[in-house]
C-alpha cells in the first residue's frame, strides 16, 4: 500500500463508532429498505449490507446464496433474472407485518441512502462461481450510483478474486478485505488490493492484528458486536467501528441504551 494510499485511508474513512448490520436485521428483515428505516429509526447513521447478481447482471441485497432462508423462493438467488427475483416476498418470514416485503436494488438502497446522508459499507456476496463479474458489477454500479457523492461507499468482500476485480473495474472506490479466520497468505493478498481497512470477526481481532493493521495504514472495523464487553475490548485495542445487530441496545454514539 502506497503512503498517499494510507494518508487517503485515514484520514477519508466516513464509518462512525457503530453500524447497523444488514440495516437492522434482526429487528426486521435483514437486507430490505425496512430494515434500513428500522435501523434509521434507531438513530444509526451507518449501514452494511450484502450485494450479489440476478443471473441477468442486477445487482441487489441478499446474504445466502439461497433464497429458502429469507424468502419465499427456493435454489440458488444467482440462477434467477430479476424479474423472478422482485416478485418474491422478502419479509414474512421475520414477522407479518413485513408480509411482502421485496428484496431491493442496490440502485434502491443508493437512493435512499442518498437521500438520508447515510453510509454504507457494500459487502460483495458473490454467488459461487460469480466471484470476478460480481466484484466488477458492484464496484461498477456502485460507482455510477452514487456518483458526485461526498462520500462513496465502501466495497468489502471475503473474497479477495472479487475485490480485485473492483479495484481494477473502479480503483476509487474504498475496499476492505473481511476476515473470519487469518488463512495462509492472507496478508501478502490483502497488501495487493490497496485496501483501507480490515473487517475481522471480533474473536480474532487481537493485538498483534490490530497493530499489523496500523502499521499498513487500515483501518479496523469488526463484526457482530453484540455484547458490552466484545464492545470494550475492542475498543481497547484501538478498533474503529464496530458493526452490531444490536440496534436497539447500543446508542450509534456508543453508548448502551438505557
Amino acid at each position: 500500500m502506497s503512503a498517499a494510499s494510507r494518508r487517503r485511508g485515514r484520514a477519508d474513512w466516513p464509518f462512525p463508532s457503530w453500524v447497523a448490520h444488514r440495516g437492522a436485521g434482526k429487528l426486521a428483515p435483514e437486507n430490505t429498505l425496512a430494515a434500513f428505516r428500522v435501523g434509521a429509526a434507531c438513530g444509526y447513521r451507518a449501514f452494511e449490507c450484502d450485494v450479489k447478481l440476478s443471473a441477468d447482471g442486477v445487482p441487489f441485497l441478499l446474504h445466502d446464496a439461497t433464497l429458502a432462508r429469507t424468502t419465499n423462493g427456493r435454489g440458488r438467488a444467482g440462477r434467477l433474472a430479476w424479474a423472478e427475483l422482485s416478485q418474491l416476498d422478502a419479509g414474512s418470514w421475520h414477522g407479518r407485518q413485513y408480509a411482502g416485503e421485496p428484496l431491493p436494488t442496490l440502485a434502491a438502497v443508493a437512493a435512499f441512502l442518498r437521500a438520508n446522508g447515510f453510509v454504507v459499507d457494500l459487502e460483495i456476496k458473490p454467488t459461487p462461481g460469480q466471484e470476478i463479474a460480481t466484484g466488477r458489477a458492484v464496484a461498477q454500479a456502485a460507482a455510477a450510483l452514487w456518483a458526485g457523492a461526498a462520500v462513496p461507499p465502501l466495497l468489502s468482500s471475503f473474497r479477495p478474486e472479487s475485490l480485485h476485480a473492483a479495484l481494477q473495474a473502479e480503483p476509487q472506490l474504498p475496499r476492505a478485505l473481511l476476515l473470519d479466520t487469518p488463512w495462509e497468505g492472507w496478508l501478502e493478498i490483502a497488501a495487493r488490493l490497496d485496501l483501507v481497512a480490515i473487517i475481522v470477526d471480533h474473536r480474532i481481532m487481537d493485538h498483534a492484528l490490530s497493530e499489523h493493521a496500523r502499521t499498513q495504514g487500515w483501518q479496523t472495523a469488526c463484526y457482530t458486536v453484540n455484547e458490552p464487553r466484545d464492545a470494550e475490548r475492542l475498543r481497547a485495542l484501538g478498533v474503529q467501528t464496530l458493526i452490531t445487530d444490536a440496534v436497539d441496545r447500543f446508542a450509534p454514539a456508543g453508548a448502551p441504551r438505557a
